[in-house]
């Protein structure tokens, strides 16, 4: 599947803002994959996909995690993590991409992991350091990005679990399993 195709699928799907920071996470992904030698055509397709589920109705993403034996856990948390898990299932079922390493990424994107793929590192990164994005911290990170990508990571990481504790929301575990591999790495 080409770019053209993959963005003519995903765009429906997205609103008009959420297509351009699809682009945005497209194009960054691309660049770290470069930089970091991994696969390019693998970085385009799960960037231009990991938002795919991102506005589908709660109660279908929820008895999709539900009835599809994802991760149940996942209820107990924010709905805003359920996108990515549901998302890597339905690019499967209804666009027909079988590449476990860019399901992953996707599925992976919102809350991360520990012994992260670089491919999922770098569709994580990408999606918080995209051109469109304007937080405090992200411009530190995209500096770190261009130097190394678990860097880059690392504090990327570190800055969204400052969010959420500021927040007293709950972090979900995969997060801090993520934060407690990368900072026991080394990196």
């Amino acid at each position: 599947m080409n770019r053209e195709e993959a963005l003519a699928f995903v765009k429906p799907h997205l609103t008009e803002k959420r297509y351009i920071h699809t682009i945005g996470v497209m194009e960054t992904a691309i660049t770290l994959a470069s930089k970091y030698a991994v696969d390019q055509k693998k970085a385009e397709l799960a960037a231009i996909f990991h938002d795919y589920a991102k506005f589908r109705d709660l109660d279908e993403m929820r008895n999709i995690i539900v009835q599809k034996s994802l991760d149940p856990l996942l209820l107990s948390f924010h709905s805003e993590l359920w996108h990515a898990p549901v998302g890597a299932l339905l690019v499967q079922q209804e666009i027909g991409i079988v590449d476990e390493e860019i399901l992953s990424a996707i599925r992976y994107h919102t809350s991360g992991r520990k012994e992260m793929t670089e491919l999922e590192k770098i569709i994580y990164v990408a999606d918080y350091i995209e051109p469109g994005r304007d937080f405090p911290g992200v411009e530190e990170v995209r500096k770190l990005a261009e130097v190394s990508l678990d860097a880059a990571l690392k504090q990327s990481v570190k800055n969204t679990i400052n969010f959420l504790l500021k927040k007293e929301v709950p972090i979900y575990p995969d997060t801090l399993n993520l934060y407690n591999w990368i900072v026991t790495k080394g990196e």
